[in-house]
């Protein structure tokens, strides 16, 4: 495994030349860490599956740099563009018409191509460097946690990247809201760093959130999804009952826990969602290396960023 490089321009340079030449390469979004490759060259984005241990099935988003850059890719209606020139850059995933440009692989074998522009500007830097727009889910094996720092990354993919770039901590947190236009109305494909809220502004009330199956049509839409080593419940109201020989983790959202636990971590004191949110991951994985056997999961208000949170937590909780 590469040792994390500290981002800089000539880190930039070089990391773009793994890109143009077929390699693999970790990389900051504002979103969570991701692994990229040329997302125009089969042979370099069929790495990411191999890597990751990705199942083919699950299709990947394809970071560009500009909107011309996206027009490359995908057929985009005006509706698509208004939100384009609204929120990108920023966690925004369009799944739109693809061209036939974007290798099969990269869409596994659906008709459409999830786009999206990151508002990071090592990200931005590295797509526009390497000359070509660069497939990249989370920088994880795969099911597991999402990471928000290179060591994380790193850790879960020790044979694989030629280059880990490291900026620091993540500031969202979590993935990407996934956007699908359909009959003219857009619908939410995963909740994630750009509220539903901000969103409806521009497009007024979403469609129902789409639920996956066995062969999603967008990244992150797997019914277990973001776990931890450690099997996670959410609690409810009602009072918890530990059992003897089981070592607990707990993730509270405002305050300790009244339970005694072995380890817990609070993801925002004061109930700040975006704070959450960017804790949600590297609490989970603190929890993980304490050596927890179950995490138990306190809710957090369905509304804004919890509504990503919730679908993390709830996917992690999935059997």
């Amino acid at each position: 495994m590469p040792r994390p490089t500290k981002v800089s321009a000539a880190a930039v340079r070089k990391a773009a030349a793994f890109i143009r030449g077929g390699g693999t390469v970790v990389f900051p979004t504002e979103t969570v860490y991701g692994l990229g490759a040329d997302a125009l060259n089969a042979k370099a984005a069929a790495r990411i599956f191999e890597i990751k241990k990705r199942p083919h099935f699950d299709p990947l988003i394809v970071h560009v740099s500009s909107i011309r850059q996206a027009r490359t890719l995908a057929h985009i209606g005006p509706e698509a563009e208004a939100l384009m020139k609204r929120f990108w850059p920023g966690p925004l995933t369009l799944v739109l018409p693809k061209k036939k440009i974007v290798p099969e692989i990269v869409t596994a074998g659906l008709d459409t191509v999830a786009l999206r522009m990151p508002a990071d500007p090592t990200a931005l830097a590295l797509i526009k460097a390497a000359g070509t727009p660069v497939a990249a889910p989370s920088a994880n094996r795969f099911g597991s946690l999402s990471p928000t720092t290179a060591a994380h990354a790193g850790a879960q993919l020790k044979n694989g990247p030629d280059l880990i770039l490291d900026s620091g901590r993540t500031r969202i947190g979590v993935e990407s809201t996934v956007l699908a236009l359909r009959d003219g109305k857009f619908f939410i494909l995963r909740h994630g760093g750009l509220p539903r809220e901000e969103i409806e502004r521009v497009t007024g009330r979403l469609g129902a959130a789409l639920k996956g199956g066995r062969r999603p049509a967008s990244p992150g839409q797997l019914l277990k999804h973001y776990s931890p080593r450690a099997a996670l419940r959410i609690i409810g109201k009602t009072p918890v009952r530990l059992r003897k020989g089981i070592k607990y983790g707990y993730l509270a959202f405002t305050s300790r826990p009244a339970a005694a636990v072995g380890c817990f971590r609070i993801l925002s004191r004061s109930g700040n969602l975006a704070e959450a949110a960017a804790n949600l991951f590297s609490h989970l994985n603190e929890l993980d290396k304490a050596g927890a056997d179950v995490i138990l999961a306190e809710p957090v208000p369905a509304r804004g960023l919890g509504l990503a949170i919730m679908d993390r937590l709830r996917r992690a909780a999935a059997r």
